[in-house]
């Protein structure tokens, strides 16, 4: 496993335990899901269903996978050990790319503009100017879209416990504004 990769995972745990209290819970996932929905009005409904289910599977992912003792919440060293396991977690995380994606591709045409991108990114918790720098990672077009497969793809990388020097790495780190 990369040391990359567990940064990657460790920003990720960070702004999913949106309490602070050092675990995931479900709770966590249901208020995530709220604002990213939230962050993109103009989305369809199938669209947002399928973020909201796509977080909640996530998180049964994580439960169901690492909750042992059943207290209903997951530290950080379940978490890494779940989802940079490729056989345990692909799945969840196949849905949540597809579904974040979908959810930024509101002209249904195969790309994600700009300020939708931002939007998204912004409501999960992520800074600006790592923001931008994985948005132009992805090499928009002319007209600043990216093509919804390349994010798709970029998330699923990103939980690659073998990845390294991905477009994901603009995340990871206090970048200047």
């Amino acid at each position: 496993m990369r040391a990359e990769a567990v940064e990657r995972v460790r920003v990720v745990f960070g702004l999913f335990d949106v309490d602070g209290n050092g675990y995931l819970e479900a709770d966590d996932f249901e208020l995530m899901a709220e604002r990213v929905i939230r962050s993109v009005p103009s989305a369809g409904d199938a669209a947002k269903r399928a973020m909201l289910d796509a977080f909640r599977r996530y998180w049964g992912t994580l439960v169901e996978e690492l909750d042992a003792d059943r207290d209903g919440r997951v530290s950080f060293d379940e978490y890494t050990a779940c989802v940079l396991s490729p056989e345990r977690f692909d799945g969840a995380i196949g849905e949540f790319a597809e579904a974040l994606s979908r959810l930024g591709d509101l002209e249904g045409d195969g790309f994600v503009s700009r300020p939708v991108f931002v939007a998204l990114m912004t409501a999960i918790g992520f800074r600006l100017p790592n923001i931008h720098a994985l948005f132009d990672a992805f090499e928009p077009t002319d007209s600043d879209r990216i093509a919804r497969e390349t994010w798709d793809l970029g998330i699923r990388e990103y939980y690659g416990p073998d990845k390294a020097g991905i477009p994901g790495d603009h995340l990871v780190g206090d970048m200047a504004a």
